[in-house]
């Protein structure tokens, strides 16, 4: 059997019963009214009840000496590698020592929203030494998503032979919406995510096969579209393409045992998603969406449902304003096991997502206390999570 993503199930498979209870349930965290009427699609697509970690959990404010963090990803000896919106790269150790920037990456625009953006190390980083960011790049044009990969030194102080591997193109006149996450999938290919760059004129764009705007991208190495991507309908649709219809997805993470991609996604006013996203789908916007403009007038014909558009796994409204993302995996709190973990901007806070059979059973809210927006998240080799925000924190998430 081959696959893009992951391979989930089989003929051959027999469940194993679930070892971990189901947490109790209680009212939704969210309290405040919505800015719309819109009704879901289905029950506990919004709103979903509460549940709350009975581990005792013990959280550590690691470093407050990064600044403006945006990706992060742990190395195969239990550092934590972060990219610096300004452009920077550094390493930071679980107790808190923070390295110098690292040279050699490309310049980026790092104006409003862009940056030195999401990151991911190779498969093999332990012989090859290779990683793989994304970044907004000035271009003649104007700036758009651009990924790039390069060799960090043996003496960690720089990378050697960057080479930009990947534009989202057509470049925009405009700071905002780069999208920016990438990691690898099972087959050693990139997953790239990319924003429509927030214009009125650039938003249809998303729905534009001819365009790597507002998308899910899915490409070799060497920047090539992957082998085995799905084909999209429509003259010149491009190969690289993995889904469409995305408004800024700031968050890719792969589940442990399905093995298939969720994203999440800004919303506008409301709107914000949780996505499953599966090979060659459309996931709707500017066309359906569960928010409205700034102004408070709808999104086009302000619908929610299409058919052969799909329907977010779960959404909020108001924002929170989802980020960086990944899946908690380990035996170091049991009940976390295969929750989905996202870093909340607006919302400031850390959501946890108890997800059944690809729907969410419950809703948490961790470190609202802090009063940070979290940028980004991911599960060290030690099995801690380890987020980081805006304000320049690393934080360490572990049982205590």
């Amino acid at each position: 059997m081959s696959c893009l993503v992951g391979c989930s199930g089989g003929d051959d498979v027999i469940d194993e019963p679930d070892e971990t209870p189901l947490p109790e349930v209680g009212a939704p965290v969210e309290t405040l009214t919505a800015n719309t009427t819109y009704s879901p699609a289905f029950e506990g697509q919004t709103r979903i009840g509460s549940v709350q970690t009975t581990t005792a959990i013990k959280v550590t404010i690691v470093s407050s000496a990064l600044s403006a963090p945006w990706g992060i990803t742990g190395l195969p000896d239990g550092r934590l590698l972060i990219t610096q919106k300004g452009g920077q790269l550094r390493i930071a150790t679980a107790a808190g020592a923070i390295s110098n920037p690292i040279t050699g990456l490309p310049s980026v625009n790092s104006s409003g929203q862009g940056g030195l953006l999401g990151l991911c190390i190779d498969p093999q980083f332990a012989t090859n030494r290779m990683v793989y960011w994304v970044f907004s790049s000035q271009e003649a044009e104007g700036t758009l998503t651009a990924v790039a990969k390069g060799r960090l030194s043996e003496s960690e102080t720089s990378i050697e032979n960057p080479t930009v591997i990947y534009r989202a193109t057509p470049a925009a006149n405009s700071n905002a919406h780069y999208g920016g996450r990438i990691l690898f999938d099972s087959n050693g290919n990139l997953l790239v995510s990319t924003g429509e760059r927030s214009n009125i004129s650039t938003r249809p764009l998303a729905q534009s096969v001819t365009a790597a705007l507002g998308k899910i991208v899915r490409i070799t190495t060497a920047g090539l579209p992957a082998p085995g991507n799905p084909t999209f309908s429509g003259a010149g649709a491009l190969p690289e393409l993995f889904s469409i219809g995305h408004r800024n997805p700031q968050g890719l993470a792969i589940h442990p045992e399905t093995g298939d991609l969720w994203q999440s996604e800004h919303g506008p006013r409301g709107g914000d998603e949780i996505n499953r996203v599966v090979a060659g789908a459309n996931y709707g916007w500017p066309v359906i969406t569960y928010g409205i403009e700034y102004s408070g007038e709808p999104v086009g014909s302000g619908i929610q449902q299409q058919t052969g558009l799909e329907q977010p796994v779960y959404y909020w409204d108001p924002v929170i304003s989802p980020s960086g993302m990944t899946f908690y995996k380990g035996n170091r709190v049991p009940e976390w096991e295969n929750n989905l973990f996202i870093g909340a901007l607006s919302g400031q806070h850390i959501v946890r997502l108890v997800i059944v059979e690809n729907k969410v059973f419950g809703e948490e809210r961790l470190l609202e206390d802090e009063g940070q927006r979290f940028r980004a998240i991911t599960q060290g080799t030690d099995n801690a999570l380890y987020a980081i925000t805006d304000a320049g924190r690393l934080y360490k998430i572990d049982k205590e």
